[in-house]
């Protein structure tokens, strides 16, 4: 018998006392996963020297293949790094951009990586275009939208996969054709893609990617992913200068045979001293979704998500500013007023974890739906919401 929602619940280490309607910001570790995770860093321990110096290069090298082969991707196309803003990072302070050229992002994008991208063009005399995507969303409109602000001087243009604010699902694979033909590169944000949508890269077409693994894929905190294909990887520097600048070191000279003589694998996986233990546990969160079905829960999850979107609307006379259905994760347009508030109130009156986000004039709800969340903790949110708004808060 499959397990229930309330059943999957014990399979994490969530607080019982909490209502957690949040896997969107930093995502929930399954037991088990953690586990996994625990032991590499008890075997680390054991021997530092033999772990790090020995053994590191092989670990990674087929802790990624496996999730290559989960992402669509090879293996010598992608490294891991600390959280997708890194790999953002890398590609920012890299990129030999021109005075005058641009990169064009869009209007939705998530904060940190708006700061990279605004600080690195300015550093450069490169002007940090956006083009506007209004709401209500309309996805075949996504592509002319931001294309209207191309350019001949346009270098790169950058977008979320799924945003976070607003959690629609941009058509990527559309814009990067385009772009590809035009001659300018791309790079997704998918912070919130990996295990919530089904990714091929190869076929996607990017040319950079990054995608965090402890969001919905649930590995440990600390594991993501920077992806770049073909010449691309050329194009980008690590973030710290270490021992992957050298062709050949005392460091890495016996695991080159996993670890990879290319410049990009190299340059990136090799920065001293560090805990990979959440990179090594990426495998077990593949592992624990397969043993558990959970790609095919996850319909249930979406439906669940757009029910409540549709209850909550239906009471606040509100509009959707997406269809639903598509994602476990669902902004909510909530009435303005007191909104500003309504993230605290949820929690310490309701103890229920979900955060209110906002884009123009407009406030959401940011509702994430696993399938260790019941329909309970949903009429929990509608009731809490409907409470708040009657001024029983």
């Amino acid at each position: 018998m499959p397990l229930s929602a309330s059943r999957m619940r014990r399979l994490f280490l969530l607080s019982p006392e909490v209502i957690f309607l949040n896997h969107g910001s930093f995502g929930a570790c399954p037991r088990e996963v953690f586990r996994d995770y625990q032991r590499w860093q008890l075997e680390l321990e054991r021997n530092p020297v033999e772990f790090l110096g020995r053994r590191s290069g092989e670990l990674l090298w087929n802790a990624r293949s496996e999730l290559a082969a989960f992402l669509g991707a090879g293996a010598r196309d992608l490294v891991f790094i600390a959280n997708s803003t890194t790999g953002v990072n890398a590609v920012a302070k890299s990129l030999a951009l021109e005075p005058g050229e641009e990169v064009l992002s869009t209007d939705h994008e998530y904060g940190a990586c708006d700061n990279a991208w605004r600080l690195a063009c300015a550093a450069r005399g490169a002007g940090y275009v956006k083009a506007s995507v209004p709401l209500p969303f309309e996805p075949a409109e996504f592509a002319d939208r931001v294309w209207e602000k191309v350019t001949p001087r346009t270098r790169l243009i950058f977008f979320s996969h799924i945003t976070s604010a607003t959690a629609l699902l941009f058509p990527a694979a559309e814009l990067c054709a385009r772009a590809r033909k035009a001659g300018i590169l791309t790079f997704v944000d998918g912070a919130h893609a990996p295990g919530q949508v089904d990714l091929d890269l190869r076929r996607l077409g990017a040319d950079f990617y990054v995608g965090n693994c402890h969001k919905w894929l649930m590995a440990p905190k600390g594991s993501a992913f920077f992806y770049a294909c073909g010449a691309a990887q050329g194009l980008v520097e690590g973030l710290v200068t270490s021992w992957g600048y050298s062709e050949r070191t005392a460091a890495n000279a016996d695991q080159e045979a996993y670890a990879g003589t290319g410049v990009f694998e190299r340059r990136h996986q090799w920065q001293g001293t560090r805990d990979i233990a959440p990179f090594l546990a990426v495998p077990a969160a593949i592992r624990f979704r397969r043993k558990y079905g959970w790609a095919a829960r996850q319909k249930a999850c979406r439906e669940l998500a757009a029910l409540t979107q549709r209850r909550v609307l239906a009471e606040n006379g509100l509009a959707p500013i997406t269809g639903g259905g598509e994602l476990q994760m669902l902004a909510i347009p909530v009435p303005a007023a007191g909104a500003e508030r309504l993230s605290k109130w949820l929690f310490r009156a309701r103890r229920i974890e979900a955060p209110v986000t906002g884009f123009g004039a407009g406030r959401f709800v940011r509702v994430s739906v696993q399938p260790y969340n019941t329909r309970a903790d949903l009429d929990a949110l509608v009731g809490a919401l409907s409470d708040f708004r009657r001024g029983r808060a």
